[in-house]
């Protein structure tokens, strides 16, 4: 087909012209007659004009109305922050503390587990979340020993007095009408005794 404006040639089915952007006519499926690009109708035998369109999609199938996933949650933090805080400047804690988050942070990614919220120099940890594994309970266990290893070779000042962390672990199952989301994680794990 030819663009009526530039006299170019353009594919068949084509709505506008390659070269010069012009509306270009329907051609009529039965006839060939080409037809005003706002045309319901064919001008010359009445068939009605169609803009063929790629069919719709397929609906997604249905999720699955709960999802069921085995999540353990890690929480570590710094023995003896609420002293060192009251013996410390306050920009010297901070050095520190971010020295603990990096280093715990770097060891937690070396076990793919998710780093969910820093609270002070508190760190909750889930295996398990966003991604699962079959071993996330071991990894769990893997990586809390590797966070104690890491904070004894972190480079503090001497005179402090603790280079401790506590880690807590839990596993459990969790259940979720949607993919699992890190509300529905904390509501599961209200009852923790931490």
């Amino acid at each position: 087909m030819d663009c009526p404006s530039c006299n170019a040639e353009t594919a068949d089915g084509s709505k506008f012209c390659t070269q010069c952007g012009a509306s270009l006519p329907l051609a009529c499926s039965s006839c060939s007659h080409g037809n005003p690009p706002q045309a319901k109708f064919c001008a010359n035998c009445g068939t009605a004009l169609t803009t063929a369109s790629p069919p719709s999609p397929a609906p997604a199938p249905p999720m699955s109305s709960a999802e069921r996933r085995h999540l353990t949650v890690m929480f570590c933090d710094l023995v003896g922050s609420t002293a060192l805080a009251t013996r410390l400047d306050p920009e010297d804690l901070r050095e520190i503390v971010g020295a603990y988050h990096r280093a715990v942070t770097d060891t937690i990614a070396r076990f793919e587990g998710f780093v969910a919220k820093y609270m002070g120099d508190g760190i909750l940890i889930y295996f398990g979340y966003p991604q699962a594994h079959e071993d996330d309970a071991e990894r769990a266990v893997r990586a809390g020993l590797a966070v104690i290893t890491a904070i004894g070779y972190l480079d503090l000042p001497e005179r402090l007095q603790t280079r401790l962390v506590r880690v807590w672990l839990r596993s459990t199952k969790l259940s979720a009408g949607r993919p699992i989301s890190l509300r529905a994680c904390k509501r599961s794990l209200s009852r923790t005794p931490w």
